[in-house]
């Protein structure tokens, strides 16, 4: 998948495993502007050179908890209001996706043992540097679980909320219908039915595409 023009800032502790992720995204179109392998060297770089998005490895924080590496994942988005964020781990902490409450928005957290090929890596890239949300669906599920009483998603079917679910990981509608074995416009109906009961207003199919994902992940 070409993601042509991004400007990209990678970081991770492991030379081999950020030079792998740069090489990936550099045959795919983006131009990567930096490289850091602490996380210190990862803020002078997005100070230095304002990407579009950084890919971070969890690993840059080797001896902190949970909550201070979710923090810092705070500090990082504070750089710049415009940077977009996607985070490679391999273990799911509903605290790093939680990280992202303040500005859900251009935010991605994929496990590394589910990434499947290249253009997995490359699609999500190209989805959180345009405002998208890339969330992986084990992750998903762990937010399910925390999920308050008497919210507006207690009023979605099961099937809403595959297609939510499925939405939550970036997939369109053609391959939300191919995943489900349903039509085209079956899932076009589900989705105007989540707008509805999530009394999203028609300000853009895209924009409340969005804003349904980051209110799934608010709750």
């Amino acid at each position: 998948m070409y993601i042509s023009r991004l400007r990209v800032v990678v970081a991770a502790r492991e030379p081999i495993y950020q030079a792998g992720i740069a090489h990936v995204l550099e045959r795919s179109g983006a131009e990567i502007v930096a490289g850091a392998d602490t996380a210190g060297d990862l803020t002078r770089r997005l100070r230095a050179h304002r990407p579009d998005v950084t890919v971070v490895d969890m690993d840059l924080w080797p001896d902190v908890d949970e909550t201070d590496r979710a923090e810092a994942l705070r500090g990082i988005r504070a750089i710049d209001p415009h940077l977009s964020l996607l985070i490679l781990s391999e273990l799911p902490k509903v605290e790093y996706a939680l990280a992202a409450d303040d500005r859900p928005d251009g935010f991605g957290y994929l496990l590394k043992a589910s990434l499947n090929d290249v253009d997995e890596l490359t699609a999500s890239v190209r989805r959180v540097a345009r405002g998208g949300v890339a969330i992986d669906p084990l992750i998903l599920a762990r937010l399910a679980g925390r999920r308050r009483r008497r919210d507006p998603f207690d009023s979605l079917t099961d099937r809403e909320k595959q297609v939510l679910d499925l939405m939550a990981e970036g997939r369109s509608n053609r391959s939300i219908a191919a995943r489900l074995q349903v039509e085209h416009t079956t899932v076009e109906r589900h989705i105007t039915s989540i707008f509805g009961k999530l009394d999203l207003r028609n300000n853009g199919t895209d924009h409340r595409r969005v804003l349904a994902v980051l209110r799934y992940l608010r709750r």
